[in-house]
C-alpha cells in the first residue's frame, strides 16, 4: 500500500535522512524504532506532505505522492496522528472529533463515525460536551486517535503514542493499536517502547542516524541479540 524508496530530507545543512526504504503492506501493523532524533518523525512528515524529500520516492497505492500538499496526502486517507497531544483545548471533546471528519464532509452528515469512535474510547462519550483541555494525558491521546479515525483512514501513522502515559495507560492505548489492526486499519508505528511497538507489529524497522539499519519480521526483531540489547535491554 504504502512504499518509501531511497528517501532522504534535510533541514538546512543537516541531513535527517539518508536512502530510507521501507513499506506497509495491506493490513499490516509496521513499526519503526529508533532512539530521539533517529529520524522516525521526520519519515512520518515525509509521507504525510510535511517535510518534502530531497531524494527518492514515496508511493501510495501504486501512484506517487513524493510532493503532494499535506491537504492532499490527508484527501488519499493517509492520516497522522503526531507526537505531543496536539489536540485544539479550547473546544470541546466532540467538535475536536468532528473537525477530523473535515476532509469527508461531502460524503454525509458532519456526525457520521460517532458511534463508531465512542465504541473504541466510551470515555470519550462521557466527556463529550467538555472542553479538550480539561482532559487527562491519556484521554486526550484518545482524543487524537478518535479525531484520525473519524477521517476514515485507509493508513494511521501514529507518533509516539505512548509517550509520557502510565503504564496503565500506555496497556490501554496498545489494546486500541491492537483493535484497528484486528479491522484491518493499516498503521506505521512510530515508538520509543521497543517491547510493546514488536508485540503488536507484523513488521519492523530500524533507523539510526537516519538510515535504516536493520529490518525483518516482528518476531525476529524481538529476538535479535543486537535488537534485545539495544532496544529491550536484555
Amino acid at each position: 500500500m504504502l512504499k518509501l524508496e531511497g528517501v532522504s530530507a534535510s533541514y538546512g545543512a543537516i541531513q535527517a535522512l539518508e536512502g530510507v526504504s521501507m513499506q506497509v503492506g495491506a493490513g499490516q501493523i509496521v513499526c519503526l524504532l529508533g532512539a530521539n532524533g533517529a529520524g522516525k518523525t521526520t519519515t512520518l512528515n515525509c509521507i504525510s506532505g510535511v517535510v518534502p524529500p530531497t531524494h527518492g520516492s514515496i508511493h501510495y497505492m501504486g501512484e506517487e505522492i513524493t510532493r503532494e500538499r499535506p491537504e492532499r496526502v490527508v484527501a488519499r486517507g493517509i492520516l497522522q496522528v503526531p507526537e505531543g497531544r496536539e489536540i485544539f483545548p479550547s473546544l470541546t471533546v466532540e467538535d475536536n472529533l468532528r473537525l477530523g471528519r473535515w476532509t469527508r464532509r461531502r460524503e454525509g452528515r458532519s456526525d457520521h463515525g460517532f458511534a463508531r469512535i465512542y465504541d473504541y474510547f466510551p470515555i470519550l462519550k462521557q466527556r463529550a460536551r467538555q472542553s479538550a483541555g480539561t482532559l487527562s494525558g491519556g484521554e486526550q491521546q484518545m482524543l487524537m486517535i478518535g479525531r484520525a479515525m473519524m477521517g476514515e483512514p485507509k493508513v494511521l501513522l501514529l507518533d509516539e503514542p505512548s509517550l509520557g502515559l502510565s503504564p496503565l495507560l500506555v496497556e490501554n492505548v496498545f489494546n486500541i493499536i491492537r483493535k484497528l489492526h484486528s479491522d484491518g486499519v493499516p498503521i506505521l508505528l512510530v515508538e520509543q517502547n521497543a517491547r510493546l511497538a514488536l508485540s503488536v507489529s507484523d513488521y519492523g524497522y530500524i533507523l539510526e542516524n537516519g538510515e535504516i539499519k536493520l529490518h525483518g519480521p516482528a518476531d525476529s526483531l524481538a529476538n535479535d541479540p543486537k535488537v534485545r540489547e539495544a532496544y529491550l535491554g536484555t
